[in-house]
């Protein structure tokens, strides 16, 4: 019996725009949905070595859920690469400031980790309202 394998190349893959409303969403719920978008696991044709996502845009950034005490008690942290330069920061005050970054964060840490899954979290693009600029793509509207 000879059942072939197939591979998805690079340059036959359709790429689409999805557009996803993160109003009452969860973060983490939508963020795994997004990451498996971006990566192409929704498609028949998924190869895991080889980019074959679509793009995301994310709309309304600021009105994600969290559940439980996470709204004042989780903390985002990253390093300015000085010393004593740790910064730590709450959801809530970085829903405040940059309410983009926390989609971002959570898809991030979702992908794979390299050269391809930073190539993949490429095509994610994150609003904090409800207004973006993609709209010469005809990005079709994501249901989950």
């Amino acid at each position: 019996m000879n059942v072939k394998s197939y591979v998805a190349k690079p340059r036959e893959i359709e790429r689409k725009w999805y557009l996803i409303d993160a109003e009452g969403r969860t973060l983490g719920r939508l963020a795994s949905e997004v990451a498996s978008i971006l990566r192409g696991k929704k498609k028949p044709i998924f190869t895991p070595f080889v980019d074959t996502g679509d793009y995301v845009i994310i709309v309304n950034a600021e009105k994600v859920a969290v559940t439980g005490k996470k709204r004042k008690e989780k903390i985002y942290k990253r390093h300015t690469g000085f010393p004593g330069g740790l910064r730590e920061i709450t959801f809530e005050k970085l829903l405040a400031r940059r309410p983009e970054e926390i989609i971002r964060h959570a898809v991030k840490g979702m992908m794979p980790n390299g050269k391809l899954g930073r190539q993949m979290y490429k095509k994610l693009k994150v609003y904090a309202g409800p207004n973006h600029r993609h709209a010469a793509q005809k990005p079709e509207a994501w249901n989950f």
